[in-house]
């Protein structure tokens, strides 16, 4: 089951739906605004519509997490590696039931589990990334703990995988989610879309030294999650609608760009592609 990459081709992929129930907790997770729970399902079932178009199996999550609406970001509460899927602990405390739901679904889908963090460790996805099948990229912010890092490390140096951690930067401080995806967004092996301003130097010269490129997001579109796209394949992109200079710019690298529109389930809640799906199988 191949998924310490980011970029090969989408073969399995799960999501969670938008529950309309979940819609009046907006304000305590944190959301712009309420989200309208019709148009919610719609841009939902319409993003599982050009997965599938992509090729690849699209598993939805059944089990509910009542009262959060931020389960519908999947990518966060689990880390997907080739023997498994470590369940991390968000460090957002009302996301803190997520693990477990995704586990009852992944489990009764067929897969096994790897390892799971526990009390002091905080890890979220969006902290995360596989640079190659051996490296993993972490940010370590308000979201992701030393202790987290620290879990990570002993769950994957049996299989030889490395973990590089970076500090990401204060922003807007810990009332705000800054996740190491809310700036990066891998695109193929040697390609990355970036908003540059708010990466880690010693990020910047890794990605350098691997030979991997930027196509560089404007600052009037970092707001809008112009970094946050996901790889349906080497330079095949899935990107919110909108940020069109970002568009351009990918374009003009030689991305093909596909589009959702995510007003509801992204726009409002501040997760893009990557938060809305977590790969399972690539290749």
């Amino acid at each position: 089951m191949p998924i310490q990459d980011q970029v090969s081709p989408l073969r399995r992929v799960y999501v969670r739906p938008p529950v309309a129930d979940d819609a009046g907790s907006w304000d305590r997770y944190g959301w712009h605004a309420a989200p309208d729970p019709s148009a919610a399902a719609e841009e939902h079932e319409a993003l599982r519509g050009i997965l599938e178009a992509a090729g690849a199996e699209v598993l939805t999550g059944v089990t509910r997490v009542a009262g959060d609406p931020d389960a519908i970001y999947a990518y966060d509460p689990v880390l997907m590696t080739d023997a498994g899927a470590i369940y991390l602990r968000p460090g957002k405390e009302g996301r803190r039931a997520e693990p477990d739901a995704l586990a009852t679904d992944l489990t009764a889908a067929g897969v096994p589990e790897a390892g799971r963090l526990s009390e002091p460790a905080t890890a979220e996805g969006g902290d995360m990334f596989w640079l190659d099948a051996s490296t993993l990229l972490v940010g370590r912010g308000y979201r992701t703990n030393d202790a987290g890092i620290a879990a990570l490390r002993a769950l994957l140096s049996p299989t030889g995988a490395e973990v590089v951690a970076f500090d990401l930067p204060y922003l807007n401080g810990p009332d705000e989610c800054l996740h190491l995806m809310s700036f990066i967004s891998p695109l193929d092996r040697d390609l990355a879309v970036v908003y540059l301003p708010l990466m880690p130097v010693r990020m910047v010269e890794l990605l350098r030294a691997r030979g991997v490129g930027f196509v560089e997001v404007p600052e009037q579109e970092f707001a809008t999650m112009g970094p946050n796209v996901l790889a349906l394949a080497p330079r095949v992109a899935l990107a919110l609608e909108g940020n069109p200079e970002t568009r351009r710019r990918m374009e003009a690298a030689g991305v093909e760009v596909r589009t959702y529109a995510g007003s509801e389930i992204s726009r409002k809640g501040d997760g893009g592609p990557t938060c809305l799906t977590k790969p399972l199988v690539r290749g």
